[in-house]
């Protein structure tokens, strides 16, 4: 086996799209679980809707790159309001059946062919690129060392997801810090005893929903910009996802869901290339390339379970903060 193609690969992965993709979905996440105690398992729809916003905003009304992730910054805000309404005085197992099953019919509606001149129906949209590419200030050419070699475009688009990702932290950092992320916490610990000290609850949940799927819709925008908007990218499967990148990380962190994000794709990306390898050289001689991809995902569920189980509060939080594991 080619062990430096398997691990160059699985390096690679740590500056992927869809790394970014995963660090400000959960961080976004973060604030709706870690910190205000909201099981929110419908994270993928606010991707979605970042993503098609921005992708619908450039191709069908002309708009710049820019006002199209504007257009996704307000869509998901006005996502989690319409979602926040009916669903936050919900709670526990209540409100995550409903969020993963709204993220669902916002999926479907994306799918279907009723709307399929504006949002591409299964094709998905593609050929929106040449606006943001436009921005581009790097020169013409290929940069990089080792596994991370890419064109100015691939380096262009690794530049905004990195800072998006580092804003977000920030804007995290300082939020859960401030006054009013004190109060999401007593809401995470005990939202009766918050309540009775006059404090709405029920506001201060909205507001955390909208702003963390704010932030979650930004890693739907990251990663449609190397690659075409897809609705197969949303499904319920990339909720679950997250979660185990977040819970690795630490929930109840700022920069758990970042180190999450990139070891999953890390491990991700690492038994994709081992498992097919250990089977064309004859070690797991009773599966195919195909089953050993699907191992992969098996391995990912067992790691979310022992993960939930024996370390519930992730590489960087503490057990303390983590009420689900009392």
């Amino acid at each position: 086996m080619n062990w430096g193609s398997i691990f160059g690969e699985a390096l690679a992965s740590l500056l992927l799209p869809a790394t970014f993709a995963y660090a400000l979905a959960g961080l976004g996440l973060a604030l709706h679980f870690g910190f205000a105690g909201l099981l929110n398992m419908g994270v993928a729809g606010f991707m979605a809707i970042g993503a098609y916003s921005y992708a619908i905003g450039v191709l069908t009304f002309g708009l710049p790159w820019w006002a199209g992730l504007l257009i996704g910054v307000v869509a998901s805000a006005l996502f989690g309001l319409l979602l926040g309404i009916p669903t936050l005085r919900l709670r526990g197992d209540y409100l995550a059946i409903a969020t993963i099953a709204v993220a669902e019919v916002v999926r479907l509606v994306f799918l279907t062919t009723a709307f399929e001149p504006v949002t591409g129906s299964a094709d998905g949209l593609s050929g929106y690129h040449a606006s943001f590419r436009a921005w581009n200030p790097i020169p013409p050419g290929t940069y990089g060392f080792g596994p991370w070699v890419y064109n100015e475009t691939g380096w262009w688009a690794r530049l905004v997801s990195i800072s998006l990702v580092v804003i977000a932290a920030l804007l995290v950092f300082a939020l859960t810090r401030s006054p009013w992320g004190r109060v999401l916490k007593g809401i995470r610990e005990d939202e009766d005893a918050v309540r009775a000290l006059g404090k709405n609850v029920f506001a201060y949940k909205m507001q955390a929903l909208v702003v963390g799927g704010v932030i979650a819709s930004l890693g739907g925008f990251v990663w449609s910009l190397l690659s075409a908007v897809n609705p197969q990218n949303y499904q319920t499967s990339t909720t679950f996802f997250i979660w185990t990148a977040l819970l690795l990380g630490g929930a109840a962190t700022v920069f758990g869901p970042i180190l999450g994000a990139a070891i999953f794709w890390f491990l991700n990306s690492f038994l994709g290339a081992l498992l097919p390898a250990l089977v064309t050289a004859g070690y797991l001689p009773f599966m195919s390339t195909l089953q050993a991809a699907r191992l992969r995902d098996i391995l990912v569920g067992v790691a979310l379970m022992m993960i939930v189980v024996f370390m519930p509060q992730g590489i960087l939080g503490k057990k303390k903060e983590m009420s689900f594991a009392k």
